[in-house]
């Protein structure tokens, strides 16, 4: 399902059935898997790849949209794993994320465990 209000560039494909709320922006080339959610409010960059079941948040205490709801800030070429959970607060630079997100990730590195914690992206993974 994708809601109003949201734009999608080119070369965008999205699983069945996932949820893409409200006013989002997504760039080009993004692989979105089955189920996953897109809370309002989130932007999506290039090349960005979403795994099955994966999870952004928009509202930091539910359901009160106090203070104002806010999605995630995925940058370009992002790499989000099956099943992981990416707060509402959080801006996801180069890299890649399979864990519990709870603060910003910085480029190239790999958020791993529950919560996150970083370590540097494996050669193998690092698109060129």
């Amino acid at each position: 399902m994708i809601r109003e209000h949201t734009t999608i560039g080119n070369n965008v494909a999205i699983g069945t059935s996932s949820v893409i709320e409200v006013t989002c922006g997504m760039e080009n080339n993004i692989r979105i898997q089955s189920m996953a959610f897109i809370p309002t409010h989130t932007s999506i960059g290039n090349g960005v790849f979403i795994g099955p079941n994966a999870i952004q948040t928009n509202d930091r205490y539910p359901p009160a949209g106090k203070p104002e709801l806010k999605g995630p800030v995925i940058e370009d070429d992002v790499t989000i794993g099956a099943n992981a959970t990416i707060l509402h607060w959080v801006r996801l630079g180069k890299g890649s994320a399979g864990a519990v997100v709870t603060k910003n990730l910085p480029t190239g590195k790999l958020a791993i465990g529950s919560p996150a914690r970083f370590v540097s992206t494996p050669p193998a993974m690092v698109r060129s």
